[in-house]
């Protein structure tokens, strides 16, 4: 079908500082807030973005008065398209060099100078007065967002108006960290599950799932309308390893391929001072946990500690009390510490000593067998099931987290000293982000030392976060892709677009996305942004995406989210 390039206005106005002014010429109704519109004006083709249509009027008289009960029809018509007008204002994102049309007998010379299909520029020019503005269509679309079905292209959503699919080129999304963010209720675990499924599908990276509520490894249950909603595992199911914390759990009635169990010698200090809000700990903590390391080793300074009594003592040979030989304040005397200050990290720590997970010498290496399927191409899901609090979902998340830099980071080293193996992609999925990168634990943390420098080592984040005001300002800057559903408070809208070209006309935009159906991509893997229609994750979703569906129309795709 060929693609109706019909004009819906033209240019009356703007500049690069401001928006372009655009008069419409059809009714405002076919038009809406995020609209993707093509300017064609040789030699350059403009894209921009619909931000707001405004009511205007040549005669201010016509505008207060209802002329269409005072005047006949036709009369009233014609008020209505000259004296009574709509204008558009286009936040111009993208051009591209077009040349002359393949009849002009130019053309030839010209591609002899481009043979290249030209590039997408940032603006440095503007379109002149009466410049034909129309919407964009399916090969506007693929030009700037790719084509479905092309290597590495992932449709993530279509079009508002007109059904077009919108990709992600998935190759450029892994290599920045990236963020999913929406207020409660938004969807942004669907989101976040179709995006895992196409990186899955399409081999782009391996992915680490902490899956803090057991959302993504096995089927579940959607709270809201009490369907089922298919598991990573359930679709991939030789290609994504489910993984438990603690020996003999099951996930949802399934069991897990295996167990993570921590050894005391994979605890160190640092993952101790990250848990300083959740356990209350005191500024004299570093200088114990010190002093541990110190006298008893990295490796065997937790097993030591934990074995220690609290509290106890015996009498000496004057009958005086004393601490006992192996109580922790023995140990403090000893190394030369504050004994109470010891003695409260002791009663501290007794949250992690009685942990089941955290074992002398579990009976396999959970974490080596992590990181191996990683390296080897395969996906992991940890589920935490009963241990979802924040102690454990901060304390597990960023050893495991370091671990991992570390292997990562070693392999790297070999690639471009020893030209060994590449290392594969890998982006790790943090929920309820804030909990880690906010501004207190944001320096603590390796998430945040992989939003910031990571990617050298192909390391990335996919963070997921109902605020994203509460994730520290220097991690939001590093988000490469950020996808956005629905935001109601200023703060968080802010800091989503922090850093984007545009973000004053985006904003209302951002606010006024339709919940549950509507995301705003930003950002490094998109070329411009665009609220689309997002994607179902249903039948149709896997049906398409394993191959059995192919081929859909721009009326399918409209009618299958219910539009």
């Amino acid at each position: 079908m060929p693609e109706n390039k019909q004009s819906i206005g033209y240019i009356v106005g703007g500049g690069l500082k401001e928006n372009l002014r655009v008069r419409l010429t059809i009714p405002s109704q076919q038009v809406q807030e995020g609209a993707f519109v093509v300017i064609d004006s040789s030699p350059w083709r403009f894209y921009g973005l619909v931000t707001d249509l405004q009511l205007g009027s040549t005669d201010p008289r016509f505008a207060d008065e209802q002329s269409e009960t005072r005047f006949p029809v036709e009369i009233s018509r014609l008020l209505h398209g000259q004296t009574l007008f709509t204008n558009l204002e286009v936040l111009p994102a993208l051009m591209c060099e077009i040349g002359p049309e393949l009849d002009d007998p130019a053309y030839p010379a010209w591609r002899q100078a481009h043979p290249e299909d030209p590039q997408q520029l940032p603006v440095k020019t503007i379109p002149p007065h009466h410049a034909p503005v129309r919407l964009a269509q399916e090969g506007d679309i693929a030009e700037i967002f790719g084509r479905p079905g092309d290597k590495g292209n992932f449709v993530i959503g279509y079009t508002r108006e007109q059904g077009h699919a919108v990709c992600v080129d998935l190759a450029k999304f892994v290599q920045r960290s990236a963020g999913v963010f929406g207020a409660t209720g938004t969807g942004k675990s669907f989101l976040t599950r179709i995006l895992l499924a196409g990186l899955i599908q399409y081999n782009a990276a391996s992915v680490l799932v902490l899956d803090m509520h057991n959302e993504y490894g096995f089927d579940d249950t959607a709270s809201d309308t009490k369907k089922a909603v298919p598991g990573l595992k359930t679709k991939f199911p030789a290609r994504v390893r489910v993984v438990s914390l603690g020996s003999g759990a099951q996930i949802r009635g399934k069991t897990p391929d295996f167990n993570l169990e921590i050894a005391f010698k994979d605890i160190a200090p640092e993952d101790i001072e990250l848990l300083t809000r959740e356990l209350n700990l005191k500024e004299t903590t570093p200088t114990t946990l010190e002093a541990l390391v110190s006298t008893l080793g990295r490796e065997n300074w937790f097993g030591a500690f934990r074995e220690m009594e609290n509290g106890a003592v015996i009498e000496d040979e004057n009958g005086k009390k004393v601490p006992a030989p192996h109580s922790v304040a023995a140990w403090a005397f000893r190394a030369g510490v504050n004994a109470a200050a010891a003695e409260g990290l002791h009663s501290k720590l007794n949250r992690l000593f009685n942990k089941d997970y955290i074992l002398e010498k579990p009976a396999a290496d959970g974490i080596g067998e992590v990181i191996k399927a990683l390296e080897n191409g395969q996906h992991v899901v940890l589920s935490f099931g009963g241990f979802d609090t924040d102690l454990d979902y901060l304390l597990v998340s960023n050893l495991l987290t370091r671990r991992i830099r570390a292997a990562w980071e070693k392999s790297t080293n070999q690639f471009r000293t020893k030209q060994e193996k590449e290392p594969r992609p890998l982006v790790i999925v943090v929920e309820e982000a804030h909990k880690m990168l906010n501004r207190e634990m944001a320096a603590q943390t390796t998430f945040s030392t992989i939003a910031r420098e990571m990617r050298k080592y192909y390391v990335t984040l996919l963070i997921i976060d109902q605020r994203p005001s509460q994730i520290y300002d220097e991690v939001m800057s590093q988000l490469g892709t950020r996808i956005s559903g629905w935001l109601g408070d200023e703060d968080d809208i802010h800091a989503v677009l922090s850093g984007l070209a545009g973000r004053e006309a985006l904003r209302g935009m951002l606010a006024r996305l339709q919940p549950k159906e509507e995301v705003l991509l930003l950002g490094w893997g998109v070329a411009m942004p665009l609220p689309v229609c997002s994607r179902r994750y249903d039948a149709a979703f896997w049906d398409e995406l394993l191959g059995s569906r192919s081929g859909r129309s721009p009326e399918q795709n409209l009618s299958d989210l219910g539009y």
